[in-house]
């Protein structure tokens, strides 16, 4: 929905250009966009809606921001605007390896 109503840049993946900005698994959600604040900062609004609509609360000092292609001063200002920490890559979520430069893009663990 956000990415219908240009909220969020979403990453277009394979040769079918399929629309990929956000992965959920239990009680984890991965989003991905590409590289603009303006994602970002949508992705910051986004989530705290959640916290006044269900009444739950999003700990942001227990996520983390990384990319792939992206200088860490950028890195680091988002980090800053998410209220999170830096993670490098590669990394392990669900004990796959994520990792390896093949666009810029950005993606953030919550």
């Amino acid at each position: 929905m956000a990415d219908e109503k240009g909220l969020i840049d979403s990453l277009e993946i394979g040769d079918r250009k399929v629309k990929v900005n956000m992965l959920q698994y239990t009680d984890d959600t991965m989003f991905f966009c590409e590289v603009n604040s303006k994602s970002v900062f949508n992705i910051k609004v986004a989530l705290n809606c959640f916290e006044l609509c269900s009444g739950l609360k999003v700990n942001f000092l227990k996520n983390r921001i990384g990319g792939l292609g992206i200088d860490q001063i950028t890195l680091q200002r988002f980090a800053t605007v998410l209220n999170c920490e830096m993670m490098t890559t590669p990394f392990k979520y669900l004990e796959l390896l994520v990792g390896g430069v093949i666009r810029e893009m950005f993606f953030g663990v919550v």
